[in-house]
């Protein structure tokens, strides 16, 4: 069985899920603004934190899903990478927003696809009207593309459109 990954800088342990996050994961992810973001589901409740994680376990190999943390146990929010697209995605709790969780976690996370595991290009994909995610883009270096938008119907049939960022590797 391969050690877990953990990623680890600028004050941040990024490390995988376990069992024991999951009154945690309740607590960060059953959120309005979550829900809003996010494809969770929600009320999110212990039932769906055991549901999203069993999902992670079986994702394995195509997406990297790590709890977000400043000493190594407690999550702060979470951050994954698609395998497949590249695309990083992420989601910060109420009350650990404002401490740039977000912008430090997204740029490990970026480094080690470049790095590690060789990835060229590296996506966002945003709402235009998100601006704290815009801001993170930016900030990271990260450059909104020409692509032609991603018109989504997500849960509840929400509708809207997802701007793609790229962050490439340099040569």
């Amino acid at each position: 069985m391969p050690e877990p990954l953990r990623i680890t800088g600028d004050g941040l342990v990024l490390r995988e899920w376990t069992s024991e996050d999951l009154p945690v994961m309740v607590e960060l992810f059953d959120d309005p603004a979550v829900a809003h973001r996010t494809p969770l589901v929600s009320p999110f409740d212990e039932a769906a934190a055991r549901d999203y994680l069993q999902a992670i376990r079986e994702s394995e190999g195509k997406r990297i899903n790590l709890a977000i943390t400043t000493d190594g146990l407690r999550p702060l929010g979470e951050i994954l990478l698609s395998l497949t697209r590249g695309t990083i995605g992420y989601a910060v709790g109420a009350v650990h927003r404002g401490q740039g969780l977000a912008p430090r976690a997204t740029r490990l996370l970026t480094e080690y696809a470049h790095t590690t595991l060789g990835l060229p290009r590296v996506l966002l994909q945003i709402e235009p009207d998100n601006g704290p995610s815009v801001a993170v883009a930016d900030r990271l270096g990260f450059r909104l593309t020409d692509e032609e938008p991603e018109y989504v119907t997500g849960k509840g049939g929400r509708a809207y459109t997802l701007l793609t960022w790229a962050h490439e590797t340099e040569g």
